[in-house]
């Protein structure tokens, strides 16, 4: 039936959310985190996720499998080839970057301690003359081996990084904390659009009129992926954290932050996508502060299927609102993992990627949040 995937019920969301989230962490953080899972828990994790509605079908979109005047991909090595020029290409619609080389260190603004992890307002530089802001999250308890690491990108708020380290904020909104109580170190980045005044207000003019002028040509797509990629640097460089178990995580603004990162940078092991809007169409991607007008051009010919077929065979979540008041994805947002799907296939039979409508809106109910952190525990914890 349509929206079957929805009607799911998997057992951990029927948990006492006080339980299942934490509370203060006691003793080791290692205690905090599951054991790595299983093969059996993650074949358990992904069959809902990739239930399409029923009518499914992918062909609104083009396969990456297919190309006029070539022969079909049929395995994973010639996938490679054909992925390197997909990459390329969306690295030539992104714009020209040029940045010179910047270190990993980073200044701490404010070190505050409670409830269970310690909280610092740090400072690094994304460019060799400009800085940012993030907040960098861990749990108090030093454990005995590395622990996994998530970005945690904020969405279209005025406290921008405040409200995901559990400031200020809506309700139900403070993921980087819910994420570090689970055992895991959160660095939460400011957007480059709170980056241009000394309050930190979002300023979208004024992050486009200083993009033109410092890197002609280039789209705001293309400074937000490099601005997180920097954040993945100096989270990589914290001590304590397994560089080999890194993740991305956001919600709407931040949902499209992670995608490309996740799409670009693979360090990013499993990623979590909510309400950003994944076809071109859904969302506002034809603003300058993103992709631009060229994505209205017929001629465009790219969405970001392509995309999601670069993250694979990593993990990638893609949570949806369905319907109300600023809703970005459905399941219309199904063509686009399908086709991913078909590409990922080459390499798995049951490949890392999966959709959860929880029809609730633009919004992170806490069904899905439980989720981000189930589907986050499962990759970045394993091996």
């Amino acid at each position: 039936m349509a929206g079957h995937s929805s009607a799911v019920r998997f057992p951990w969301r029927h948990l006492p959310r006080r339980r299942w989230l934490g509370g203060v962490l006691a003793g080791s953080a290692v205690a905090a985190l599951r054991s790595a899972p299983t093969a059996a828990e993650e074949t358990d994790l992904l069959p809902p996720l990739q239930v399409a509605p029923a009518g499914f079908t992918a062909a609104a979109l083009p396969s990456l499998l297919t190309a006029a005047g070539a022969p079909p991909i049929t395995d994973w090595p010639a996938w490679q080839a054909a992925r390197q020029r997909v990459r390329d290409a969306w690295l030539a619609l992104l714009g020209p970057w040029s940045v010179g080389r910047v270190d990993d260190a980073f200044t701490v603004v404010r070190d505050e301690h409670g409830d269970g992890h310690r909280r610092r307002l740090i400072s690094y530089r994304t460019e060799p003359d400009e800085t940012v802001e993030a907040w960098l999250l861990e749990p108090e308890a030093t454990p005995p081996h590395p622990r996994p690491g998530v970005v945690v990108f904020h969405p279209t708020v005025a406290e921008s990084i405040d409200e995901v380290a559990g400031i200020g904020g809506r309700p139900g909104r403070a993921t980087g904390v819910d994420l570090v109580r689970r055992g895991f170190v959160v660095v939460a980045p400011r957007c480059c659009l709170w980056n241009t005044t000394p309050e930190h207000r979002l300023d979208t003019a004024g992050s486009v009129a200083r993009l033109a002028t410092r890197h002609p040509g280039a789209t705001g797509m293309r400074k937000m992926l490099h601005d997180a990629v920097r954040a993945l640097d100096i989270l990589a460089a914290v001590p304590g954290v397994d560089r080999e178990r890194l993740g991305a995580a956001g919600h709407s603004l931040g949902a499209k932050e992670t995608l490309y990162l996740a799409a670009f940078d693979e360090r990013v092991r499993g990623a979590v996508f909510s309400e950003g809007g994944i076809g071109i169409g859904f969302s506002n991607w034809h603003d300058p502060w993103y992709l631009g007008p060229q994505v209205a051009d017929p001629g465009f010919g790219h969405d970001h299927h392509e995309l999601l077929a670069l993250v694979a065979p990593r993990a990638f979540l893609l949570l949806a609102g369905e319907a109300g008041p600023g809703a970005a994805d459905g399941d219309r947002s199904w063509p686009y993992l399908g086709r991913a799907l078909e590409v990922a296939r080459l390499e798995r039979p049951r490949p890392q990627l999966g959709l959860f409508n929880h029809r609730r809106g633009h919004a992170l109910p806490p069904e899905a949040l439980d989720l981000t952190i189930r589907w986050l525990e499962t990759f970045l914890t394993a091996g």
